[in-house]
């Protein structure tokens, strides 16, 4: 399946650490990058679109000071993720910036706006837009996405209900870009596994909150370590989108677990809260996804990406093996 151009060359492995609310940052979007695979971050980790520009600044500089300093090393985009909704009143702005300063991916979530397509497309990005059923997927086809990001059940933040070979399959019914799946996936077999079922990347979030290199604490990320796949609890409680948390936080936080709701759609009307509303929310009641059982210490991105590395290579040769 079709690759970006700017993604063709540039990937170690078919990887993009996935945008996390309050988690992403600089630092962790360029040790991704100059491992060979995708760093993100969303713009609204940044409080204000001045701060946010300075961010866009520090990653331009620093990723072309790196490919100068090393040109044979494989040297990944990056990406930024907008809230296109009217909840977030600085999309817009902050799309602004993104265009002048030309970021390679932009990774828009709750809505699939045409207006961001063709701002991005005027410089040569790249749209990638995150879905969690095919409805949302035709919509995004729709609007001239490169990219759509398949959320399955067991992602973390606000992710779906489908299973993940029923919903890459939905999706590739409707669209014939690039396919990012995104849910529980914590292994390089899990990336070699994303690609037989037909996705072109695999898109992890949970396994790099526990990296030294995000901005979790140190109780987020040792509760991460000791929970496990049964604790994650799906439920728009929070936030008014169905959403993935750890159950020790939502007690913590003191939500009545027997009352949650851990069913329905994501609804994009008036059930969301706003931006701030939410963002204090998730201060304290912390999000991560199924994968949680197979995360079981905090490493850094270099350290990260080499497990997944001789993960992924070793899962190839078995497969090789057997088929041989």
């Amino acid at each position: 399946m079709p690759l970006p151009a700017s993604l063709t060359d540039s990937l170690s492995l078919p990887l993009v650490a996935a945008p996390m609310f309050l988690i992403s940052g600089p630092e962790l979007a360029l040790a991704c990058c100059k491992q060979g695979i995708v760093g993100s971050f969303p713009a609204l980790n940044q409080r204000t679109s001045e701060g946010f520009e300075e961010w866009l600044i520090q990653m331009n500089e620093e990723l072309a000071a790196y490919r100068s300093a090393n040109p044979e090393a494989k040297t990944a985009p990056y990406a930024v993720n907008l809230i296109v909704h009217r909840t977030n009143p600085r999309w817009q702005a902050d799309l602004e910036l993104c265009v002048k300063h030309k970021v390679p991916i932009i990774i828009t979530s709750l809505g699939a706006a045409s207006q961001v397509v063709e701002a991005v497309h005027s410089y040569g990005g790249v749209v990638f837009h995150d879905v969690t059923n095919q409805k949302h997927a035709r919509k995004a086809a729709e609007a001239g996405v490169d990219g759509i990001i398949a959320v399955a059940a067991g992602a973390g933040g606000h992710a779906g209900t489908i299973n993940p070979f029923v919903l890459v399959h939905e999706i590739r019914e409707v669209f014939d870009g690039t396919i990012l799946l995104a849910g529980g996936l914590s292994h390089g077999e899990d990336l070699l596994a994303a690609q037989a079922l037909g996705a072109d990347l695999a898109y992890l979030g949970t396994r790099f909150i526990n990296t030294f290199e995000s901005q979790a604490d140190e109780a987020y990320r040792n509760m991460i370590i000791e929970a496990v796949s049964g604790d994650i609890i799906h439920t728009p409680a929070v936030s008014g989108v169905p959403a993935s948390f750890m159950r020790q936080s939502l007690e913590a936080a003191g939500f009545p677990m027997d009352e949650l709701n851990q069913a329905g759609e994501i609804n994009y009307g008036e059930k969301l809260k706003p931006i701030d509303d939410e963002a204090k929310a998730w201060k304290t009641v912390w999000s991560a996804g199924q994968g949680v059982s197979q995360i079981h210490d905090v490493l850094s991105v270099s350290e990260l990406v080499s497990r997944l590395t001789e993960e992924y290579r070793n899962a190839r040769e078995r497969l090789l093996s057997t088929g041989s």
